[in-house]
């Protein structure tokens, strides 16, 4: 066999891996995971929520995708997911995607039962299930709660959450009563939470602000 032609058979060998190279192009659709807290020592705030709900909606296009579940006792469930959609090409399906939505969100607070115990642990591995299998290339976890976990009895979190790629974002995260006594404990919550999420490959934000939503889903 010819050098020549050696080096051709070389040339072709190598194109695919450079067309593979090439890629498609980045995917730029967002998924969101909006977390909420039930617990009785919260639930009053969760009024607040409403206007992030609303927000999201407003501002998820085509294609993208938005759920939204409670943080209850046992959250690592499907059933928590109180909506869920990924929003249409055609806009007026994805107008009716989101008048259901908004109808069904309104249906939960009419209806809201404080949950007895908080487990948000299990609710942010759901949250990343749903997150991987929507393709999205840019994944939120929002958490709208106290961040005070109270686990019932038997109930095992002691894993590393996998949020690789995932930003997780503290909304509204009221003082406890003994935050007031003690404001350590307080930050120590909010270390507490950044260091799980960091060690499970995720990036860490906090906002108590609920006038600056045009910056909820900003990258890192």
């Amino acid at each position: 066999m010819s050098k020549r032609l050696l080096n051709i058979m070389a040339a072709l060998a190598v194109l695919p891996v450079l067309i593979a190279g090439c890629g498609t192009p980045a995917n730029d659709m967002r998924a969101v995971y909006l977390l909420l807290d039930t617990s009785g020592t919260y639930s009053a705030e969760l009024k607040k929520a409403d206007a992030i709900i609303v927000h999201l909606l407003n501002t998820l296009n085509s294609g993208e995708s938005l759920a939204v579940a409670r943080i209850d006792s046992g959250s690592f469930s499907e059933k928590d997911i109180l909506a869920k959609a990924t929003f249409d090409e055609r806009p007026s399906m994805a107008n009716n995607q989101k008048m259901a939505f908004r109808q069904r969100m309104a249906s939960f607070f009419e209806s809201l039962q404080p949950s007895r115990h908080t487990d948000i642990r299990g609710g942010m591995l759901q949250a990343t299930e749903w997150l991987n299998e929507t393709g999205a290339g840019h994944k939120y976890v929002l958490i709208f709660s106290d961040l005070e976990e109270d686990l019932e009895e038997g109930h095992v979190r002691d894993f590393m959450l996998p949020l690789e790629g995932v930003t997780v974002v503290a909304l509204n995260v009221t003082k406890l009563r003994s935050d007031n006594v003690d404001p350590r404990e307080y930050l120590e919550r909010l270390t507490m939470w950044e260091d799980e999420v960091v060690r499970g490959g995720g990036h860490w934000r906090v906002m108590n602000d609920l006038e600056r939503m045009e910056k909820l889903l900003v990258e890192h």
